[in-house]
């Protein structure tokens, strides 16, 4: 399993985290918010059933600012944000399933791009 070598927050825009591999992964602090793994983002399911997550109200200030990061074990981050929220945790398989996800999402665009310019 990789881990992280250096998580570092830069500028309430973006985490970037080192892997052990060398990788660098840069991870908009939007999408780690919206992607928050936890019941009350995503649902849950329970014996085979799934709940759906509750309806979202309006957004509070600071939902996607980070007041601060903290280690879960040596397996994972928890991260604490200022609008008080905090029940996500991101563990190292997840967050390199995510870089990934955002990877082929960035390689795609350009792809598509690319192919749109030269057919122009």
């Amino acid at each position: 399993m990789s881990r992280p070598t250096k998580i570092k927050l830069n500028k309430q825009e973006s985490l970037i985290v080192t892997w052990d591999d060398g990788k660098e992964q840069i991870f908009p602090l939007k999408f780690l918010r919206d992607e928050s793994p936890d019941a009350e983002n995503k649902g849950e399911t329970i014996l085979w059933r799934k709940y759906d997550p509750p309806p979202k109200g309006p957004d509070k200030p600071g939902k996607y600012e980070v007041e601060k990061i903290e280690s879960v074990g040596k397996y994972a981050i928890q991260i604490i944000w200022k609008d008080g929220y905090d029940y996500g945790i991101y563990s190292w398989d997840l967050l390199k399933r995510l870089g990934e996800y955002l990877d082929v999402k960035e390689n795609l665009h350009q792809d598509f791009d690319k192919h749109k310019k030269d057919n122009l």
